[in-house]
C-alpha cells in the first residue's frame, strides 16, 4: 500500500494579506460578529452607492441594492477563501447584481451626477487647455456618451474611474485581463467619437 508522506509540503493558493485592515475586519464578519459587519457596511456604503448609482441613476433602487449586496456579503462570508482583496470580492458581487438590474431595466438613463470624479476621466476624454469648452460641459457629454455604449464596457469605465486596476477589474467582472483591456479600448474609442461629434460645431 502506498502511504502518503505527511511531511510533504502541500500547495496552497495565495491568500490576501492579513495586514489588510479590511481582511482583519472581515475575519470577524465570518464569525458573524454584527458589530464588525456594521463597520464593514459603513466602510463600503459610499463606494458601492456611487458605483451602482452611476449605472442605474435611481436613488431608491440603489439604496435597496446596497443593502442587498451587503446582505450577500454577510451570508456568503464563509465562502470567501482570501484569493483576492476583500474590496475586489465585494465589488464583484456589486457588479453582478448591478449589471443584472441594469439589463432588466432599460428605462434607466444617465443624468448629471455631481459626485463624478472628473480627475479620473482618461486624458483623451478631457478638453485641452486651448479648448474653451468647460469641464462641466465635457462631463455632461461623457454622461450622455456612456449611455450609448454597452453595459459591459460601461462598467469597465466606471470601475476604472474608481481607481481599480485592470487585473482587479478582471476579477470583479470575472473575465480575462485582455477582455477588460479590449472593452476599455472600444469604450474610449466610442466616447472619443461621441465627444468629437458633440463639439464638432464649436
Amino acid at each position: 500500500m502506498l502511504l502518503v508522506n505527511q511531511n510533504l509540503p502541500t500547495k496552497r493558493m495565495p491568500l490576501a494579506s492579513t495586514d489588510d485592515p479590511d481582511m482583519i475586519l472581515f475575519q470577524r464578519v465570518k464569525r458573524k460578529d454584527r458589530q464588525a459587519f456594521e463597520q464593514l457596511f459603513l466602510a463600503y456604503h459610499e463606494r458601492l452607492y456611487r458605483f451602482m448609482f452611476r449605472m442605474l441613476q435611481q436613488h431608491e433602487q440603489v439604496d435597496e441594492l446596497v443593502d442587498d449586496v451587503m446582505l450577500v456579503v454577510w451570508q456568503k462570508a464563509g465562502d470567501f477563501r482570501g484569493q483576492s482583496k476583500i474590496s475586489t470580492w465585494i465589488m464583484g458581487i456589486a457588479h453582478r447584481m448591478t449589471l443584472k438590474t441594469y439589463q432588466k431595466n432599460k428605462k434607466y438613463r444617465l443624468k448629471h451626477d455631481s459626485n463624478y470624479e472628473l480627475d479620473r476621466i482618461p486624458d483623451q476624454f478631457e478638453a485641452g487647455p486651448e479648448n474653451t469648452i468647460s469641464r462641466d460641459k465635457v462631463y455632461e457629454q461623457i454622461q450622455c456618451g456612456l449611455e450609448t455604449i454597452s453595459a459591459d464596457k460601461r462598467s469597465v469605465v466606471e470601475l476604472t474611474m474608481q481607481g481599480y486596476s485592470y487585473p482587479e477589474i478582471a476579477k470583479i467582472i470575472d473575465c480575462p485581463v485582455n477582455t477588460v483591456k479590449t472593452r476599455m479600448f472600444h469604450a474610449r474609442k466610442a466616447l472619443k467619437v461621441f465627444l468629437q461629434d458633440s463639439f464638432s460645431d464649436r
